[in-house]
């Protein structure tokens, strides 16, 4: 996620987790409060990062501040797709696990949430098991369960302070 896509840290925040977000470098509010199926949202921390970035709206506002650039890289994104024969809970705690050894044991902090929409028709309707168009959620199949994962791109020293940008092989 760059600004040279036109694009903003705080902007994928606020859709990704439902939220809504004053973009401190824009003056935009991003308002994706309406958004519906993120049935989980948590800011994961390494352990030097200061604890007021689990809010996101502190956490992505500080990251726009410290790229200057207008072609700046402001963070990257990781989509998953979850295993449908897990319960929730379970996809839950095995994206946990995996952003926490893959990524926060590196050092960097990750925007993680989970979105299960439903299956919907070519016009974006909801529908049910037979494919008929369906409002009430208890009707409505859900086979899309799926992470998206914000990741910052640079590393924090020992004090919580962002350090310059590295290229780092994994």
């Amino acid at each position: 996620i760059g600004r040279s896509q036109g694009r903003s840290a705080v902007a994928a925040a606020a859709y990704r987790s439902a939220s809504k977000i004053q973009n401190d470098y824009t003056g935009v509010t991003e308002d994706y409060s309406q958004k519906k199926w993120v049935v989980h949202s948590e800011v994961m921390l390494p352990e030097n990062a200061p604890e007021r970035f689990r809010d996101r709206a502190v956490l992505w506002n500080d990251v726009e501040a410290a790229e200057k650039g207008r072609n700046a890289r402001l963070a990257r994104e990781i989509e998953v797709a979850l295993p449908r024969e897990l319960s929730m809970e379970e996809n839950i705690r095995l994206v946990q696990e995996y952003v926490q050894n893959t990524f926060v044991r590196e050092g960097m902090i990750a925007d993680v949430n989970i979105h299960c929409p439903p299956v919907t028709d070519a016009e974006g309707v909801p529908i049910d098991e037979h494919g008929k168009r369906v409002r009430d959620e208890g009707s409505m199949v859900f086979r899309n369960p799926h992470a998206h994962i914000l990741l910052t791109v640079r590393p924090m020293d020992e004090r919580g302070n962002w350090m310059p940008k590295t290229q780092k092989e994994y």
